[in-house]
């Protein structure tokens, strides 16, 4: 129980700090291709609040490798849009001052929450 908890904690967190920085895309403005809003959309948003639910359910174990694995995908697509490949999208591209603060702040920020919302998802 304590585990389903923590799980829909994180998922919640990371909603947050995705929604945010999604919001700083809007406003800055960074585009984002189909391909990326799709992934965003089922990966990112669609199967941790899925995963959420089932650790509430018998279906828990599925609940946790569901919440381990879009937390790990969110990780890595956040570290090779927002650190390694050289776009709009990267970190050293967008200014400190304004929306870019807070894009630059949940760039990071989700990064460790993912990186909780992981260790949850392997507890189950």
């Amino acid at each position: 129980m304590k585990v389903a908890q923590y799980g829909t904690a994180i998922v919640v967190l990371h909603a947050i700090g995705h929604g945010l920085h999604g919001l700083a895309h809007v406003q800055i403005p960074i585009p984002l291709s189909v391909l990326q809003l799709v992934f965003i959309g089922f990966v990112i948003w669609l199967t941790p609040i899925i995963a959420a639910i089932l650790l509430w359910t018998p279906f828990y174990r599925v609940g946790g490798w569901l919440l381990l694995s879009s937390m790990v995908a969110a990780i890595l697509f956040g570290i090779y849009n927002h650190f390694m490949v050289m776009s709009p999208d990267h970190v050293s591209q967008v200014s400190f001052v304004g929306w870019g603060l807070l894009f630059q702040l949940t760039a990071i920020l989700t990064l460790i929450v993912d990186g909780f919302g992981s260790w949850s998802g392997y507890r189950q």
